[in-house]
């Protein structure tokens, strides 16, 4: 088995964890960005595909790759069910009933009713896995490889989704409620599937969280990590699937960076460099790359047209 060296090892861990949180970012963006709907209770769904990551794995014995399509199905069914009764708000009531989701998680988590299963406040601990068939890769560079094989897979379906006849259903909800009910769209429907797939993606990154950390405890899943990636999906660029990628290194990068600069105020320095973002990109990192590669393309021409138009060099020619 070869080893890796230790900065493959660093950029290993630091992929890992970003990998991980843009699955989740492509689950808001479908949701939030896509369809307009605000869901502040991410912490919950990824709770819920953490717990069942670590129940399946402990108590059942489940192999930890079947627990990833577990905990994405266990999580859009919940997250359906809970966008059925959810239809019947808008705006700031949809945000605090989402909110109150990701509060009232944790201490349900710890109630003694479920601590046969949840482990109560010391949580579930379960051991990091092998690579599978073999293969000659330490528990590191298989969980890398895995994450990254997950993040291409949702990549693709979350593209053929947006691209064809649901991803146009769920935008025209988004730009124009009433007119995409008038074109014949079930508004309904499209709301609840929007929840569900969401939740499924957010879902399939806390059981992927959980074997990468081998551990889960009701008090990782605060209402501060629904905020956490909210901000991240912001920043990278809400309704792209870049700006999930964009997102995902901005949480796992900035805090670093701001804890690096000041250990006395590291969320000072995080939220200085929040207002720059967006004080410099108010579309998003996904937004501001694409218009710079807009003007790119304009000058590019430009400067061609020019080249082609210029005289060419002359040099002393002799007179006849």
């Amino acid at each position: 088995m070869a080893e890796l060296s230790p900065a493959l090892i660093e950029l290993a861990n630091f992929l890992v964890p970003a990998s991980i949180f843009a699955l989740m970012a492509l689950g808001l963006n479908i949701q939030w960005g896509h369809t307009g709907l605000f869901n502040g209770g991410v912490a919950a769904f990824w709770a819920i595909g953490a717990y069942t990551a670590a129940i399946l794995i402990q108590y059942a014995q489940v192999g930890y790759l079947w627990t990833l399509p577990a905990a994405g199905v266990v999580c859009g069914v919940a997250g359906f069910l809970f966008g059925i009764p959810a239809l019947r708000i808008r705006g700031m009531y949809l945000a605090l009933a989402t909110l109150a989701l990701a509060l009232a998680t944790p201490p349900l988590l710890k109630y003694k009713a479920f601590e046969a299963y949840t482990g109560g406040v010391q949580g579930i601990s379960i051991d990091k896995p092998a690579a599978p068939f073999g293969l000659p890769l330490g528990a590191d560079q298989w969980l890398y490889f895995l994450s990254l094989a997950v993040l291409i897979v949702a990549v693709l379906i979350a593209h053929n989704l947006l691209r064809g006849r649901t991803g146009r259903a769920i935008m025209a909800i988004r730009d124009h409620h009433t007119a995409a009910e008038a074109m014949g769209i079930d508004t309904a429907l499209y709301k609840s599937l929007t929840f569900g797939v969401s939740a499924s993606y957010t879902g399939v990154a806390g059981a992927l969280s959980c074997i990468v950390v081998n551990f889960v405890a009701p008090d990782s899943f605060t209402v501060f990590l629904s905020i956490t990636f909210l901000v991240g999906s912001v920043v990278g660029g809400l309704a792209s699937i870049s700006g999930a990628i964009y997102g995902a290194f901005f949480i796992q990068f900035i805090p670093n960076v701001a804890d690096a600069m000041s250990k006395a105020a590291p969320w000072a320095i995080y939220g200085l460099f929040l207002i720059g973002f967006m004080f410099v990109m108010p579309a998003g990192i996904s937004g501001f790359v694409d218009k710079v590669g807009a003007r790119l393309q304009r000058r590019l021409p430009r400067a061609g047209s020019r080249a082609a138009q210029a005289p060419p060099a002359t040099g002393s020619n002799p007179q006849p």
